[in-house]
């Protein structure tokens, strides 16, 4: 089966009716793109053919992404973390689509994020770039996702939301996914 792009505004358009309250959108604008930085490769994780995730981009590494094939950017981070940047607005002036999906928590890294998450990535017509302020947020997310919506067992889930970026979160994924706690590491002699 081929999948088919969709414009940007049809993409949207799909994709957003389960967004929840406060969710930022804004259409790419047709507009020059800033001068790129050169982002550290270890700054972006690759876990599949099509994502890129990692942590809070510099204004500058748009164009960068941009130039990687990213179609869409999806942030995880709520505005109270922001200070005051308008990423959405970055994010249009580079050529991209952007959705924000305010992720404040623990208390948010749950199944209905995971599956809103997971449906913008499918139904994307091309590279997505997701963020937070480190990436553990993102692949927390992408792991119950994975579990939930893309036919990966928990433990295969598991390993993909390491490879997106999942770290100090792994115990509450775990838990989320019915996985038993990792076992303490034992000092060898």
């Amino acid at each position: 089966m081929t999948r088919k792009a969709l414009p940007v505004a049809a993409f949207l358009a799909a994709c957003c009716a389960g967004l929840p309250a406060g969710a930022a959108i804004a259409q790419a604008a047709p507009a020059a793109a800033p001068a790129a930085s050169t982002p550290a490769a270890s700054q972006w994780h690759a876990p599949r053919p099509g994502l890129l995730t990692g942590g809070q981009p510099a204004p500058g590494d748009w164009a960068a992404l941009k130039a990687q094939g990213v179609a869409m950017v999806v942030n995880l981070r709520p505005d109270a973390e922001m200070a005051g940047r308008n990423e959405a607005a970055e994010v249009a002036a580079a050529g991209m689509a952007y959705v924000g999906i305010p992720v404040a928590g623990p208390e948010a890294i749950d199944a209905d994020n995971a599956r809103r998450l997971w449906s913008l990535l499918k139904a994307s017509g091309g590279t997505a770039f997701v963020h937070c302020a480190s990436g553990n947020r993102t692949g927390a997310l992408l792991a119950i996702g994975a579990a939930h919506s893309g036919g990966m067992t928990p433990e295969a889930a598991l390993a993909f939301g390491r490879a997106a970026g999942l770290g100090t979160l792994e115990p509450l994924v775990r838990e989320r996914l019915g996985i038993a706690p990792a076992a303490p590491a034992t000092m060898q002699p």
